[in-house]
């Protein structure tokens, strides 16, 4: 009979434990029976540049550098120019890094052509292949009325950028010097 109790004394750790590796979000119950805090997590995907591209689960004010660490670095041909690292992440979002040279080439010598979107003025903008004179101004007109961008997904935000202009302008767009 002491076997028994023994084996599912057991077996009910083993559980409970399994179910708080499963979901360790569960709230745990002190003995004055208040229960613990547990921080709130989010997912965020990250792709380009970095070692392992994909959909990260982290925790609240989190950063785009914890993300990038997350994804186990930035590879060298990333562009450093390209992002904050201190940039806060917004829950559901894809954040890109941005190469430093020319994909196509092997090598990596050929550096790309970029504009920077917080300092360049529309006309240095509208050379950047997608985006035209309107959209320059845009571009202008929102980091006037908003402030500097902070990560390349703010450019979404701005009239007359849509998925497809972003995907396509991404690569030649820097934040800062």
């Amino acid at each position: 009979m002491v076997k028994i109790i023994i084996g599912v004394v057991i077996v009910a750790i083993a559980v409970i434990g399994t179910f708080l590796i499963l979901d360790p979000n569960i709230g745990i119950t002190s003995t004055s029976g208040a229960v613990t805090e547990v921080a709130e997590t989010f997912t965020v995907t990250i792709e380009g540049e970095v070692y392992n591209s994909g959909t990260y689960t982290l925790q609240d004010n989190a950063t785009l550098g914890d993300l990038i660490d997350t994804a186990g670095g930035v590879t060298n041909n990333a562009d450093a120019r390209a992002y904050y690292e201190t940039a806060e992440l917004t829950k559901g979002m894809t954040y890109y890094i941005a190469s430093r040279y020319d994909t196509n080439d092997v090598c990596n010598t050929s550096e790309v052509s970029k504009a920077n979107v917080n300092t360049d003025d529309a006309e240095t903008l509208a050379t950047i292949n997608g985006i035209n004179s309107t959209v320059a101004n845009s571009i202008v007109t929102y980091r006037t009325e908003n402030g500097q961008f902070s990560t390349l997904e703010q450019l979404l935000e701005v009239y007359g950028i849509g998925n497809a202009t972003y995907r396509k302008i991404r690569n030649y767009v820097i934040l800062h010097a």
